[in-house]
């Protein structure tokens, strides 16, 4: 077909029908924005980590202040699987945009009360307590987020273009981190480190107000995907999506799983882990930690249309594999590289991973989406993709400090994102290739 500023979606023949670019762009940017807006909020606390340590946790050493840390951050993730089920459920039954306005009031919120808790010094245990539950609501509002947002995008999108416009989901969640550490970065150059340990800390968590409000701005004048309209017309929504799933879809749910292990967990050592671990453990100043953290991850929101495009192209595995072989083979050398004390060689470590995070991601939205029929599918990503993100993405930073800890190695989380992109190079080889695949 000729690019001709028209972009095609399935309609009830399974054939295509025409569809404005000037409304395929607005579908993109009203789910992405919110999307970024959501990740910009989540994310915060991962950047913040060591700050929040120093805030929140009273200890001698920072390095274990860090890891009470890291486990607050981890215990946001336990909630998502429950917010899976149930913001999954209700998606696939009154529709993927009511969802949506739903999550991002409930995490704008949270981030915002985030910004206001009382420290330690000011409320003593009652900080990490009020702290620890501010997180649990963050963490169940985003288990309704990215499937949502990964199911809106491809059910609006033409089969040729699918990747090409579900890869902006995670684009616009890395644009989100690039920000959120840029900001950071920002505010430590110009209040300087004990300002910013002091007070300054809270100033990216109190925008959480504002872009709350344009967030839902843009989500309640988004309209629902064509396929779910179509499902909706047809009159076979799910009573009961969540059983209907768990009884007729295990295989795509086990390969759906196996997909997102390394998703999670490269995504969050760049954006969680990195920050903390280079200040802490590498001895590199606050300010220098947020540089390199912040241009790796923005190598990856580079990247991330082009994986996207190339997938769409040469089919979801290729780029996949390639990415969980990148993190296999160069994951231990690029952290040997940023342990030397050069700030700009861990810019390009940091860099390179941010490669292999966006070839694994362009294709991997896509992916997920093709496994699973329109009834279910948001249900289906919800329940995959919340609980491995659980279970392996919200303990890397804990699991990764605690292996420094027990091994005395700073460079010993390199092996538990090459495991994990072993266990993904298994699903992805043993997966069938779905690019181009017409929904239901």
């Amino acid at each position: 077909m000729a690019q001709t500023g028209i972009h095609y979606a399935g309609d009830e023949a399974g054939g295509q029908q025409k569809v404005p670019a000037r409304r395929t762009a607005k579908i993109m940017l009203s789910a992405g924005v919110g999307h970024f807006i959501e990740w910009f909020d989540f994310g915060l606390y991962g950047t913040l980590a060591a700050i929040i340590a120093s805030n929140f946790f009273v200890s001698d050493d920072p390095a274990v202040a860090l890891l009470k840390s890291f486990a607050v951050f981890g215990s946001g993730f336990l909630m998502r699987p429950i917010g899976g089920l149930f913001f999954g459920s209700m998606g696939d039954r009154l529709g993927r945009r009511k969802v949506l306005v739903t999550v991002i009031v409930i995490t704008s919120i949270s981030t915002f009360v985030m910004g206001i808790l009382p420290t330690w010094d000011q409320v003593g245990i009652l900080a990490p307590i009020l702290l620890v539950l501010t997180r649990l609501v963050q963490g169940f509002a985003a288990g309704g987020e990215s499937s949502g947002v990964i199911t809106y995008l491809a059910e609006s999108a033409p089969p040729h273009r699918r990747a090409t416009l579900t890869c902006w989901s995670e684009n616009f969640s890395f644009m989100a981190f690039v920000c959120g550490s840029g900001l950071v970065l920002f505010l430590t150059h110009m209040l300087g480190e004990t300002v910013m340990n002091d007070w300054g800390w809270r100033i990216p968590f109190l925008l959480a107000a504002p872009l709350g409000l344009g967030g839902l701005y843009m989500r309640r004048n988004m309209e629902d995907s064509a396929e779910f309209h179509k499902l909706k017309a047809s009159g076979k929504l799910e009573k009961s999506p969540l059983r209907k799933t768990l009884s007729t879809s295990m295989r795509a749910l086990l390969f759906c799983t196996g997909f997102v292990v390394i998703k999670a967990v490269s995504s969050w050592v760049l954006q969680s882990f990195m920050p903390g671990y280079l200040s802490t453990h590498l001895n590199y100043s606050r300010t220098d930690s947020y540089l390199i953290t912040t241009l790796g991850l923005l190598s990856v929101a580079i990247c991330m249309p082009i994986t996207g495009y190339l997938s769409d192209r040469w089919g979801r595995r290729p780029l996949m594999l390639m990415g969980c072989v990148g993190f296999i083979l160069l994951t231990w050398p690029a952290m040997l590289v940023m342990s030397q004390g050069s700030v700009a060689s861990s810019i390009a470590a940091m860099s390179m991973l941010g490669v292999f995070v966006a070839m694994f991601n362009g294709g991997c939205g896509a992916a997920m989406v093709e496994l699973f029929p329109t009834a279910i599918r948001y249900g289906g990503i919800a329940i995959a993709y919340n609980l491995t993100v659980a279970v392996f993405g919200g303990v890397t930073p804990l699991a990764s400090a605690g292996l420094i800890s027990l091994t005395g190695d700073p460079l010993s989380p390199a092996w538990y994102v090459m495991i994990t992109a072993l266990i993904s190079l298994v699903a992805v080889w043993l997966a069938k290739e779905t690019a181009g695949k017409i929904l239901d």
